[in-house]
């Protein structure tokens, strides 16, 4: 058995603990209650009228970040196929990716009627990303399981924060209801694999420390490939949705405060260097955060000079 297989077998009790844990906390929530059905109407193929812009309640920052959060939601056969492959599909490994595949079902489901029904977006443009985007899939490369377990702890608590904030700045409360209701299914997510992890670290340090380091440097969020992404990034993190600082100060630094990262002493050369990384690392996004704060502060600056 390789270190790998032998770490995902050792992990399988904390598996099970943690599958129980959030198995009491999840609560059971219905798509169709945050969607305004009433608001809803056909279109042209059924005697109605087709999407024009005018009809959207949105403005246009909230239509990019419900967008893209809907067609990052959209790719969970991909993830399903990456963290079943990783994992297992026995014991409590496979109930958990059951349980974990069927919860982030409901999330493409609600987002994509509250968009519909409310117009918010053109739905036929809509629908050819969703096609581009599923078709193209989501790859997680040669990552190990430790790797994949890093990623997701991450992943998951960006998703949270990307969801909360989008629902903030939509303007409308039931977006805001509903995102707020998606972003607490994320962070129960991100509490079992941060969980996990944790016991990881404790189980193989070193190999653990450098998988964190890994992902840390290389992390992106699963839309990269999607059409646009770069752009519909920095309208995003323009409007503080989710920008470098929020990623640094909101995902990065409490789930490695939780796992205690640089307070350790259980690392060998292997571990010690990876943490030395690490460090180097998030010095350089901190300080590239301020540069841009700095940016944005002058920028808005000078718009209210001009106004």
């Amino acid at each position: 058995m390789d270190t790998q297989a032998s770490v995902l077998h050792e992990l399988e009790p904390v598996v099970a603990q943690n599958l129980d844990r959030h198995l009491s906390m999840a609560k059971e929530w219905f798509p169709h209650d945050y969607v305004p059905w009433s608001r809803g109407r056909d279109f042209a193929f059924l005697g109605g009228e087709d999407w024009h812009p005018e009809d959207s309640p949105l403005d246009p920052v909230a239509k990019v970040a419900l967008t893209v959060n809907l067609l990052t939601e959209d790719n969970l056969p991909s993830y399903h196929r990456e963290i079943a492959t990783r994992f297992s599909r026995d014991g409590a490994w496979g109930t958990w990716v059951g349980q974990w595949t069927a919860e982030e079902g409901r999330h493409s489901i609600a987002l994509r009627d509250y968009l519909v029904v409310t117009r918010g977006v053109d739905p036929v443009a809509l629908e050819r990303l969703r096609m581009e985007h599923t078709v193209a899939g989501y790859d997680a490369g040669d990552r190990t399981p430790l790797a994949v377990l890093a990623y997701v702890s991450f992943q998951e608590l960006a998703t949270r924060v990307s969801h909360r904030n989008t629902g903030r700045a939509s303007g409308c409360p039931v977006a805001e209801q509903l995102l707020a209701r998606v972003a607490a299914d994320e962070n129960l997510h991100m509490v079992f694999y941060r969980n996990l992890m944790a016991a990881a670290l404790d189980i193989c340090p070193d190999a653990a420390m450098s998988a964190i380091r890994d992902e840390v440097i290389n992390f992106a969020m699963p839309a990269q490939g999607m059409g646009d992404f770069a752009r519909n990034a920095i309208t995003i993190a323009k409007a503080g949705i989710y920008d470098l600082r929020k990623h640094h100060d909101e995902v990065l630094s409490p789930v490695l405060r939780f796992w205690n990262v640089f307070q350790r002493r259980d690392f060998g050369p292997e571990g010690e260097q990876a943490r030395e990384d690490l460090a180097g690392f998030l010095s350089l996004v901190d300080e590239r955060a301020r540069f841009y704060e700095e940016k944005r502060s002058l920028s808005c600056g000078t718009t209210a000079a001009t106004d």
